[in-house]
């Protein structure tokens, strides 16, 4: 059975993902997450600062801003120390 993520390591994986522009539909797939369910963690991290919306004509993507580094960085290094090998994402 495949162990539940919780929302700091869904945050964690969106930031590190949009660390280049990245569009909705792809984040919600990389991150395998459902549309509602991805709305609402873009919303939220847009909301705090660490994702920026930037919109191109019709086109909308996201890209982490420099203030999620910390972020990516704390939680990095929180779950290094609480598990002893770095978080599980496939990039």
């Amino acid at each position: 059975m495949a162990e539940r993520r919780t929302p700091y390591e869904i945050y964690w994986e969106i930031l590190v993902y949009c660390r280049t522009p990245r569009g909705f539909t792809a984040i919600i797939n990389r991150c395998d997450l459902n549309s509602k369910t991805g709305q609402e963690y873009l919303e939220f991290l847009v909301a705090k600062g660490h994702l920026a919306r930037i919109r191109e004509g019709d086109r909308v993507s996201y890209q982490s801003t420099p203030q999620a580094a910390e972020y990516i960085a704390l939680f990095s290094s929180l779950y290094q120390k609480l598990f002893d090998t770095s978080p599980g994402f496939r990039l």
